[in-house]
């Protein structure tokens, strides 16, 4: 007779066994995919800060640092000469010299003519050329933009030339219609030297209107041509609006350059006592370092004017961008 049969128990499974592999996170995952990104964008941004810290910041620092010092000759100017610090004395004198204020009232008044000029221009030609209106497109776009391709120092001796009284043939071809402009006068000369501004940068913004009017989707247009909007309505309703970041970019690049005023009063003041060597900022920057040799003043000169630039490109942020604000609430 046989014994009850016996089951072996089943041996314990350990916990090593039972586990299951581990999957990575999706967090663990996304690491080393954010340092490639984030190297990517170092490599691609190092030219960038580079060039940042050379041509901007490190000029910038220096001239701060040399506005705060001045060269001084001890014993009634007999002495020799030494560097002595100055604090603001620097911008006292350049904050109330009226050469300096008359300077830039004048680079003031300029901009309000250059400015809206060159905008307006500049937009107008490219809704014009968009438009389809203008025959021979691309010869029309090379001879707008090839007075850009014209060094600035060039294009001023070349309106020199046609503002020169005896030498210029538009001043001989006025007289002959007993037409007497003086373009170097002291109410023409400002408006002589945004022509010379005009002409060698019209074409240049009109380009970069012309390019981002190419980027307006067509069907907006063609919507716009279906709801009974002419030509005039579908380009300042339709058409402007949507290439308001082009036109706040232009603008402000054009107050920027505007503001450093020196190549063309510079070339004309050799032909107009109207032009003194202090005319622009830039001109008083200039005369203060190489021709009084006052390198304090004109580094103080320079954050001023450097003050004014970034406030003044504030401002007419600020004013788009609550401009555009209002318009999309009002919508």
């Amino acid at each position: 007779m046989t014994g009850p049969v016996t089951t072996p128990a089943p041996a314990p499974v350990s916990a090593s066994a039972t586990r299951t592999p581990s999957t990575t996170s999706p967090r663990t995952a996304r690491k080393p995919a954010r340092r490639r990104e984030l190297g990517a964008a170092g490599a691609l941004m190092t030219p960038f800060f580079i060039l940042l810290v050379t041509v901007f910041l490190i000029p910038v620092a220096t001239a701060l640092w040399l506005s705060f010092f001045s060269d001084d000759q001890p014993g009634l100017g007999f002495g020799p000469e030494r560097t002595v610090f100055v604090g603001l004395r620097s911008y006292a004198a350049v904050l109330t010299d009226p050469t300096f204020l008359t300077g830039l009232g004048t680079v003031l008044l300029y901009c309000v003519i250059y400015i809206p000029a060159m905008v307006l221009g500049a937009l107008a030609l490219a809704l014009l050329l968009d438009s389809g209106v203008v025959r021979l497109r691309s010869w029309a776009q090379l001879g707008l933009f090839l007075p850009h391709a014209v060094p600035g120092i060039i294009a001023a001796i070349i309106w020199l030339y046609l503002y020169t009284p005896g030498l210029s043939p538009v001043i001989d071809l006025l007289g002959k219609a007993d037409i007497t402009i003086d373009f170097l006068g002291v109410h023409t000369v400002v408006p002589s030297i945004v022509n010379i501004a005009l002409w060698s940068n019209l074409g240049y913004n009109m380009v970069v209107f012309y390019a981002a009017l190419q980027a307006v989707p067509r069907e907006v247009i063609e919507a716009s041509v279906v709801d009974g909007a002419g030509p005039v309505r579908t380009a300042l309703q339709v058409k402007t609006p949507l290439v308001r970041p082009s036109v706040v970019m232009v603008a402000i690049f054009t107050l920027i350059f505007a503001l450093q005023l020196f190549t063309e009063p510079m070339l004309l003041s050799q032909s107009t006592p109207m032009i003194s060597s202090r005319f622009s900022p830039s001109m008083y920057i200039y005369d203060a370092a190489f021709t009084r040799n006052n390198y304090g003043l004109a580094a103080a000169a320079s954050v001023v004017l450097l003050v004014c630039t970034i406030a003044l490109s504030y401002g007419v942020t600020r004013w788009t961008n609550r401009s555009a604000a209002a318009e999309e609430d009002a919508r």
